[in-house]
């Protein structure tokens, strides 16, 4: 066996043994397979795919070059959820403190924003002091301590998907629905988690542009990782528009807060509700949705979510003050508004547009190697379907970056389209994928 007969197979479209992935996978996470090797195996993966006894496999081999963490001795059902990316989704911020008040343990490994999508642990970041390198030791006794922590990857968690991605982002084969799937799911199962809710988007602002494209993917999540023994269930969820109102890092947090507050933008908690009740359901805390809905409304009502996010940010090292006094964070050198150029209804704001307009004001990476400003961002005043008159603010943006304004201003004025007529609007949740019942 040798890789090169392995790479000319799968350019050739036909399918690969576990044994067979095994050895170039495991051989590149040892660094006995070069990358160049590993970039020709991962494009012929993005032109031919993969069966889901393959990816299946892929996603094990991923997995099993790492550790697994182990919650058994941790009381209670572990859950998490991960979301395929999209501009101003700060769900997890407020699912992981809400979901653990409600009473399910919430260990949550996520990722940082690349391009156009944020990330959540740089949201967390935003939060001065915030710490997400957690030691194992330290992640585990916050779980068993508090139900709930947020982490980046260690290098002991999948490490084959780590070198993988990085060679993937480099070579344009990020898109390939068979290698997302091993990528997400290796992570998901080191967790050692009980149950998976994951978030599919679709639209301008996602990876996947067309229902029909998150549909697949969604299922090749929800099969693969019932192949490998772990309960998944998955939302495809609409991100044509921003959700919520603020894009960039510390603006999504402060309006993570709002939400855990109960002032929360609507479409924003139609989406982290959703998927909330899922993982309560999933857990058997709730015996319906409207059970769970009901769990999680009192978790927000009552401030025991809210405190449950303070938990997490005294635990890692964050600065409490500006959870209580969001008021008192620094403020971005430059203010610019955008008005409304007429009367009218607002027909779109490009969810793509304003993430890549967010990277240019300082507030994303286009390498991960890229400086994040935290304060750097667009505040919408407005969705789609409102009414605004000729004159009135559209959005704010907020840079440290005076070069790019008048470049900026524009793209964003552009994304943001105004009609005659008020635009007919789709619900958030398209459909769902992988529950029992």
């Amino acid at each position: 066996m040798n890789a090169y007969h392995i790479i000319a197979k799968k350019r050739d479209g036909r399918r690969l043994s576990e044994e067979e992935i095994e050895y170039i996978v495991l051989g590149y996470a040892q660094n006995k397979i070069p990358d160049y090797q590993i970039s020709a195996l991962t494009m012929a993966i993005y032109l031919n795919g993969m069966d889901f006894g393959e990816t299946a496999a892929l996603t094990r081999i991923m997995l099993d070059s790492g550790i697994r963490m182990n919650f058994e001795a941790v009381p209670g059902f572990k859950a998490d959820k991960h979301s395929t990316g999209g501009v101003g989704d700060k769900v997890s911020l407020i699912l992981a403190p809400m979901v653990a008040a409600a009473g399910v343990k919430v260990p949550m490994i996520s990722g940082r924003g690349l391009g156009h999508s944020g990330g959540t642990l740089d949201k967390l970041e935003a939060i001065p002091g915030f710490r997400t390198n957690l030691s194992e030791d330290e992640f585990y006794r916050q779980i068993e301590e508090i139900g709930v922590s947020l982490i980046g990857q260690t290098e002991r968690i999948a490490p084959a998907d780590r070198k993988m991605y990085a060679l993937r982002d480099a070579t344009a084969t990020v898109e390939s629905i068979p290698l997302i799937t091993a990528s997400i799911l290796s992570k998901k199962l080191a967790e050692g988690i009980d149950g998976l809710v994951l978030d599919v988007k679709t639209g301008k602002g996602a990876f996947m542009k067309t229902p029909e494209r998150s549909r697949e993917l969604a299922e090749s999540l929800v099969k693969t990782a019932q192949l490998n023994g772990l309960p998944t269930r998955a939302l495809i969820t609409r991100m044509d528009e921003p959700l919520g109102f603020a894009v960039g890092n510390w603006l999504e947090t402060k309006e993570s807060i709002e939400c855990l507050r109960g002032h929360g933008p609507e479409d924003l908690m139609r989406v982290t509700l959703a998927l909330s009740a899922q993982m309560l359901l999933m857990a058997g805390v709730a015996d319906s949705e409207q059970q769970a809905m009901q769990q999680l409304n009192r978790a927000i009502a009552s401030g025991a979510a809210l405190q449950k996010f303070c938990d997490i940010v005294e635990r890692q090292g964050g600065d409490l003050t500006y959870i209580h006094h969001p008021e008192r964070y620094p403020k971005s050198r430059f203010e610019y508004r955008i008005e409304a150029p007429r009367d009218g209804y607002i027909n779109e704001i490009n969810a793509l547009d304003v993430g890549v307009a967010v990277v240019q004001l300082g507030g994303g990476r286009q390498v991960m190697e890229d400086q994040i400003d935290y304060k750097a961002g667009v505040m919408l005043h407005h969705k789609v379907g409102d009414f605004v008159a000729k004159g009135e603010t559209l959005a704010v943006l907020y840079t440290d970056r005076q070069t790019v304004i008048e470049a900026v201003s524009a793209s964003l004025a552009a994304a943001i389209r105004i009609s005659e007529h008020a635009p007919n609007k789709d619900d958030l949740i398209v459909e769902m994928t992988g529950a029992e019942s």
